[in-house]
């Protein structure tokens, strides 16, 4: 296989990196129809974890089954499929090598009170990943709450662990406790959520689409003063792109809450147009009629292959 300069420019930015930890980078920047353009489409189903089975897929019974989500991902061509350790067992030997996966290695239920201690807990290890070969582990951190020193010290342990063997690191980085609701979204909460993902090393960063709000007063300051533009959401996609160090980290963008196709795909044009590495979109795809979530995902695979 051919890897084409532009992944070859990206795996540069990582220079602390093994040869195996690059390889399964590669093999994610490599999969599907995508592969080789340096954008990504991801399939993340960790949401009968974090919200029960019946709020994720009774609206589509087919989803309850582990086996559609991989075989979804594989016949809509996507760059990558990730779930939480039951989810992965359940299909890994039918779908092995088929399409790189992401072992989600923590994971929080709604059935607790979350806001100011938000927090997950530890459901996956390095040495699960590997048994079911995976290409990266992911871990979430909640910039915010009360908890988030011991997430950082726990991703800091599990991210070292995964790059001595190779493992690629995700890491879903969502602002949330000690501010307001609109604060969770506001693009200074989500460009420092990106960066302090960067600082802990990920490879990979996910985080939500910004909205043009400022949270923190001593943050508001600074983006007035300096003129920093967050007008339109490709601006703000672009802030979020240069707070992971200038585009030298990949950056996927959560597809969010449910919304009418024509709001999936002017987000996707908007994480394009400024800079970012993709989508990593679940319930938007997953709680969608199979035909209509591959009809979605095809036009998506277009918009980010410039053909839309």
């Amino acid at each position: 296989m051919k890897i084409p300069q532009k992944i070859k420019k990206i795996l540069s930015h990582y220079e602390s990196d093994c040869p195996g930890t690059k390889a399964n980078l590669t093999r994610i920047l490599m999969q599907g129809r995508l592969g080789g353009t340096g954008k990504m489409i991801i399939l993340p189903v960790d949401q009968g974890f974090e919200h029960g089975p019946g709020r994720s897929f009774a609206i589509n019974p087919a989803a309850y089954d582990p086996l559609y989500h991989y075989q979804l991902a594989v016949d809509a061509g996507l760059s990558a499929y990730a779930a939480p350790l039951g989810m992965l067992e359940a299909g890994a030997s039918t779908f092995a090598g088929a399409i790189p996966t992401i072992l989600k290695i923590n994971s929080s239920i709604s059935l607790l009170p979350g806001g100011d201690e938000a927090d997950q807990a530890i459901t996956g290890s390095v040495d699960d990943a590997l048994r079911l070969g995976c290409s990266a582990i992911g871990f979430t951190i909640y910039p915010g709450s009360n908890a988030i020193l011991p997430m950082l010290e726990n991703l800091r342990e599990l991210a070292e662990e995964a790059k001595s063997v190779g493992l690629a690191v995700v890491v879903w980085s969502y602002p949330r406790g000690n501010m307001s609701k609109d604060g969770e979204t506001a693009i200074d909460t989500i460009a420092y959520g990106a960066h302090v993902a960067a600082l802990m090393g990920a490879h990979i960063i996910k985080v939500k689409l910004p909205t043009h709000y400022l949270e923190a007063p001593e943050a508001k300051k600074e983006y007035l003063a300096h003129k920093v533009d967050i007008s339109t959401l490709t601006a703000r996609v672009r802030h979020v792109v240069e707070a992971c160090f200038q585009s030298r980290r990949l950056v996927v963008f959560s597809g969010g809450a449910e919304k009418d196709l024509a709001g999936v795909y002017e987000d996707a044009r908007a994480i394009r147009d400024g800079g970012g590495n993709g989508s990593i979109i679940g319930r938007n795809a997953f709680r969608r009629p199979r035909a209509e979530a591959m009809k979605m995902l095809d036009q998506l695979t277009k918009i980010y292959q410039g053909k839309e």
